[in-house]
């Protein structure tokens, strides 16, 4: 046998019905309006200061502008940046003469230090980072050494003269090495 409940007479039996004629009274109603709009109030600005964490920290960045820039630009995330500050260092190399040659290579120098302390390696010297950073490059790092010996050279002995030969050799060593690194 099939018995189809009755839910108004559970309603009834619960005190339901009561209940919320109750709370839907417009006596009840006027009494909460206070409280309604203070709770809309505190939940608008909770949702404002949710929104402008969200806006202000580096979690959209990571988590969806990441894949729409690398979906829109067809290259990774990392290399969009290297390729920019990259850009900017062959411009000097393109120049030709000596003292934009010789920037360059500081520039270069510079900016494969920022790039491994961005991954996170660590080390007080350059050649600590290089060695740390070892892992990902290892058949280039004594030619990272040698060019960052070329650089201090620039650096510490005015006099210093390169070819552009060597410096387009050296260069091309850094810009391999910051792309293998920030891919990985």
């Amino acid at each position: 046998m099939i018995t189809i409940i009755d839910w108004d007479a559970w309603y009834d039996r619960l005190g339901i019905k009561e209940f919320i004629y109750f709370i839907s009274s417009p006596s009840i109603q006027d009494t909460l309006f206070p409280i309604k709009i203070v709770f809309i109030l505190f939940t608008v600005f909770f949702l404002c200061a949710v929104i402008w964490f969200y806006i202000n920290s580096s979690y959209i960045q990571y988590k969806f502008l990441q894949d729409v820039t690398e979906f829109l630009s067809k290259e990774s995330y990392g290399l969009r940046k290297v390729s920019k500050n990259w850009k900017k260092i062959r411009k000097r190399m393109e120049s030709g003469s000596e003292s934009e040659l010789k920037l360059a290579i500081i520039e270069a120098d510079d900016f494969l230090e920022e790039t491994l302390q961005d991954m996170g390696y660590e080390g007080e010297t350059f050649e600590s980072l290089v060695r740390e950073a070892i892992k990902k490059i290892p058949t280039r790092a004594a030619e990272i050494l040698e060019a960052h010996q070329v650089r201090n050279s620039i650096v510490y002995e005015p006099d210093y003269a390169i070819t552009a030969e060597k410096a387009r050799k050296i260069l091309s060593v850094y810009e391999s090495v910051i792309k293998t690194i920030s891919v990985t």
